[in-house]
């Protein structure tokens, strides 16, 4: 879905690239044909010619890559991924009891943020754990680069973003 509007956005750019070079070419005709006396034979008008080519050369290829985000340009759904993650981390549900020996062992910045994992059923991205815990980016990274060591989560690359996921138990 978002990538048929970012499709229609581009073609209304291109719209707009059009309204331009049509008006700009007006305004060119104008001056030439003032200041030109040499008729159509003038250097001038074949610059005109150049340029509006151009123009209309680059408007067709912001329309055709409109046209193919509107038509072809797949949407990642990144929540179906995280549910998918889920399914493969543990088919059955995800609880504080299943970690009970894991958190005797934890400091207690760390359990707040394995109790956040578990509370979000075992993945979470780790922009969203930033704003659960409440601690700042570095903090929480370091916490995470503890909790890895001691393989009870794991990070996986997505796109721009961590999701954080815990380990079978």
């Amino acid at each position: 879905m978002k990538n048929r509007i970012v499709g229609i956005l581009v073609i209304g750019i291109a719209v707009l690239i059009g309204f331009i070079i049509f008006s700009f070419n007006r305004a060119m005709i104008n001056i030439v044909s003032t200041s030109c006396s040499h008729g159509t034979t003038c250097p001038m008008w074949g610059t005109i010619g150049f340029q509006t080519n151009m123009s209309v050369v680059i408007m067709a290829v912001v329309v055709v890559i409109g046209l193919y985000l509107i038509f072809f340009g797949e949407d990642t759904k990144i929540i179906t991924r995280i549910k998918t993650i889920r399914q493969q981390i543990e088919p059955k549900k995800v609880t504080k009891e299943n970690y009970r020996k894991i958190f005797g062992r934890l400091n207690g910045e760390e359990k707040t943020v394995l109790e956040k994992i578990i509370e979000s059923e075992g993945a979470i991205f780790q922009s969203d754990l930033v704003e659960k815990t409440k601690f700042n980016k570095v903090k929480v990274t370091r916490i995470l680069d503890r909790l890895e060591g001691k393989n009870i989560v794991e990070r996986r690359r997505r796109g721009m973003t961590n999701i954080i996921v815990l380990k079978r138990r």
